[in-house]
């Protein structure tokens, strides 16, 4: 099911008012809801972070068996999706984005 469709069906009173993520569809999680604020957009941060190196990395050649070029890149991507994406308010329903780990240990 798209997200359009998703929304559309769960969420019809808020379909002009959830904003999305552009670019990060993969990433889409469902709707979150707490008491006093209106339902958002939630996303996976840690597939958003990917999706960002996919589009970033210039050939899949270049990370084979090179971690440091990975860790660079994967810095490079979580720097530019904290200030350009996460860190971006757009009203009270901007989109949540959500890390799955505890500790060391990812769920």
């Amino acid at each position: 099911m798209n997200i359009t469709n998703y929304l559309e069906e769960n969420y019809p009173d808020y379909m002009d008012k959830i904003l999305l993520a552009d670019g990060f569809e993969e990433a889409f999680m469902g709707v979150v809801e707490s008491f006093g604020n209106e339902p958002k957009a939630c996303y996976n941060y840690d597939t958003c972070i990917d999706i960002l190196m996919e589009q970033m990395i210039p050939s899949a050649e270049d990370i084979s068996d090179n971690d440091k070029f990975y860790r660079d890149w994967h810095g490079e991507a979580e720097e530019y999706f904290n200030f350009n994406v996460s860190g971006a308010y757009v009203g009270e329903h901007t989109p949540a984005f959500i890390k799955l780990d505890v500790g060391e240990q990812k769920i």
